[in-house]
Formats: structure tokens, C-alpha cells, sequence
């Protein structure tokens, strides 16, 4: 009989390892890595990436084809078993305890874990994965390499990625892990510091330049306000449009990647503490176009346009440190609520709590992460 420590695999998790480069098989509700084994075996590797991803019961049995002796599953069973398949019932189950259960409480009288994540609290964000487990049990990423040589060349589909991006892993010792290997890895990243000490000086000059252009400064402040107000609405449209284009994300490398680096690391490794804040290239990428749209619809004054655009890059500013603070910092009790909100988003639904600063923009447009209101049908 399996240990009952086996990791556990939905059926889906288990389609999802359908190539010669990762080829998982099932016999009843155990689940097989047999990718080393393809070059070795007797009848040719492609008649087991044939079926890739799916149950091999039948086919071991089959006089037709090759009947397998007990020897061969003896090997299965000492080689190459990874962990047990989760039944239909025990998936119905745990979509249940995720309508019905919350994300730090209980399901069932139980501490409850989430099914994609395998976490509970807040604090499982900050335990550190095994590397070697982690590689063997998921073939997505080893976190001991570089990760982007592995994305470029792990030819991943778009399903798989995405299924495995959105599950924290956290590095050792709380460090980054590495993303390129070689020189351009300081370039991705950034202290937290480096946001107020770069950009809240030009911030300070562009609104200190606008000011000068209005005579009543009440002008100016309702502009800079404004300007404030609407940055809190491209967060949010930010970080759901942009940084989770996840069904709209091409199914190649190009599109995976881009993915990656705009904003799958922070989902992938969220507690990492030098890639939690935009770096100072992709700021001005972002903000160079709005720029111009500022400019654009207040080109009657533009003294106007300008001091929105500083309230604006002001709000961004907050944005960001809130941000890193929410992942690192002990805050007050308002924003400890907002700590835990913005965790849950990434350990529980990243589908729904896009805002950061405010859940404002969620309660307006219906994407609250409400996981402590039980849901009734």
C-alpha cells in the first residue's frame, strides 16, 4: 500500500504532465512519473506518451498489446510512484469546503486548506518549499535554477502554467530566487526604498511646477485629488487587466514569459522581497503613456493635466510601498485587514480581491474576496 504521505494530484494536474518532457500515468489512484523511463522502454517511448496523462489500467492488461508481469508493477511501485490521484468525490468535496469554508478558519470542523495552494493561513506564504519535492512532484520549475532559461525551454502549455504560477512557492531563508543567472539579474531587483527616494522627488518638483500655474491654489489641490482618485482606479485596472490577462494570455513562450515577468514571479514566489515593487524601467514604460493621456484630455490647461498626473504617480507611489508592507511589515489594525485581504488573493482566489490600497474598486465592480461569507446556492 502507498504511504498515506504521498502528495496528491487532481485529475487535472495529472493531464497536464502529457509530454515526453514530463509524461505522468495513472493505474487506479496511483500516480506514475514515468518520464525517465521512456527511452528504457521495451516497446518504444511513444507508445507511453500516448497516453500520457492518463490511466494505463487497461492497456498494462492487455493480452492484445503486451501483458505486463507483476515485476513491472513492482518497479512502478519502487521507481516511479509520485503520489495518489484525488478521486471525483474528494474533488466535489473540497470545491464544497471552498463555497462553505473559510480561508483561516475551518471546513467540515478542520483546519481548512485550499485545494490548488495546499495552504491555510497567511503564514504557509512564508514556509520554505522544498526544492527537490516541489520539481519531482509538479516538473514546472526548479527553484534552485534559473528560472527563466527553464520557461523559455520548458515548452509548458498555457493551462499548465498558469495552473502551477498561481501555487506560492517561497525561496529558503526568505532570499529571491534566481531569474536569470547571470548579469542581468540585479536589473530585476528593486528595494522598496528605491520608490519614495526616486520617484517622490520628481513627484514633488512636478507639483511644486503646477502649482505655480493657478492662481487659487484650491485649483490646484481639486486637480491633484482628482488625479489621486483616478490612480486608484487604473490600480485596480492594472493589476485585473493587465497583470491577470490570464485567459487572454497567447499559448506559446513569448506569451508565458511576458506573463512571468509582469507579474506571474510575484505569484509565484509572492514573498519575495526585492520583486515586490515596480522596477524603474517598467515604471516609466507604464507611466510614459499616461503622460500624454493626461495631457490629452486636459489639454485646455496644462498646468491641469499636469498636477492630476502628479497626484496621480503620488498614488502610485502609495501603491506600491503599501504593497510591500502588506507582504512584510506588522501595520495597524485597518491595515492588517488589508494585509490579509491582499494575502488571500494570493493564496486562496487570485481570480477575484484585485485592488491593494482599497477594496473600493472590488465592491463596485463585484470582484470582493469575501472568503469568510458563506455562500448559499
Amino acid at each position: 500500500m502507498p504511504s498515506k504521505k504521498l502528495p496528491t494530484f487532481t485529475l487535472a494536474e495529472v493531464e497536464a504532465h502529457n509530454t515526453g518532457k514530463s509524461c505522468y500515468v495513472t493505474i487506479g489512484t496511483k500516480v506514475y512519473d514515468v518520464t525517465e523511463f521512456l527511452p528504457d522502454h521495451p516497446g518504444g517511448d511513444q507508445l507511453i506518451v500516448d497516453y500520457a496523462g492518463k490511466d494505463i489500467e487497461d492497456i498494462m492488461k492487455d493480452s492484445v498489446s503486451h501483458t505486463h508481469t507483476e515485476a513491472a508493477y513492482e518497479i512502478l511501485d519502487e521507481d516511479f510512484l509520485v503520489g495518489l490521484v484525488v478521486s471525483e468525490k474528494n474533488e466535489a468535496a473540497d470545491e464544497n469546503d471552498t463555497a462553505n469554508g473559510t480561508a483561516n478558519g475551518t471546513a467540515n470542523g478542520q483546519p481548512y486548506v485550499h485545494p490548488r495552494t495546499g495552504m491555510a493561513t497567511e503564514e504557509d506564504l512564508s514556509k520554505d518549499t522544498d526544492y527537490s519535492q516541489d520539481y519531482k512532484k509538479h516538473k514546472f520549475l526548479d527553484l534552485g535554477k534559473p528560472l527563466f532559461p527553464q520557461l523559455w525551454y520548458g515548452n509548458f502549455s498555457k493551462r499548465f502554467y498558469l495552473d502551477q504560477v498561481h501555487r506560492p512557492r517561497h525561496y529558503k531563508g526568505g532570499q529571491s530566487a534566481p531569474l536569470f543567472g547571470n548579469f542581468l539579474e540585479p536589473l530585476s531587483k528593486t528595494p522598496w526604498w528605491v520608490i519614495p527616494m526616486l520617484w517622490l522627488p520628481c513627484d514633488a518638483y512636478g507639483s511644486f511646477v503646477a502649482f505655480q500655474g493657478f492662481e487659487n491654489p484650491i485649483f490646484f489641490a481639486a486637480y491633484w485629488i482628482l488625479g489621486f482618485f483616478i490612480w486608484s482606479l487604473v490600480e485596480y485596472g492594472l493589476h485585473r487587466f493587465l497583470f491577470h490577462l490570464d485567459d487572454y494570455l497567447p499559448d506559446n513562450r513569448y506569451g508565458i514569459i511576458a506573463h512571468f515577468l509582469l507579474h506571474g514571479i510575484h505569484h509565484y514566489l509572492p514573498m519575495d522581497k526585492y520583486r515586490l515593487v515596480m522596477p524603474p524601467t517598467m515604471f516609466l514604460i507604464l507611466a510614459t503613456p499616461f503622460w500624454y493621456l493626461a495631457h490629452t484630455i486636459f489639454a485646455y490647461n496644462w498646468f491641469a493635466a499636469t498636477s492630476v498626473y502628479c497626484g496621480g504617480i503620488f498614488g502610485y507611489i502609495c501603491y506600491d510601498m503599501t504593497h510591500y508592507f502588506l507582504h512584510h511589515e506588522n501595520l495597524p489594525l485597518w491595515y492588517k485587514e488589508l494585509k490579509k485581504y491582499h494575502l488571500e488573493h494570493h493564496f486562496l482566489e487570485y481570480e477575484l480581491g484585485f485592488g491593494v490600497t482599497t477594496k473600493f474598486w472590488d465592491n463596485v465592480f463585484g470582484t470582493t474576496l469575501k472568503p469568510n461569507v458563506v455562500k448559499t446556492q
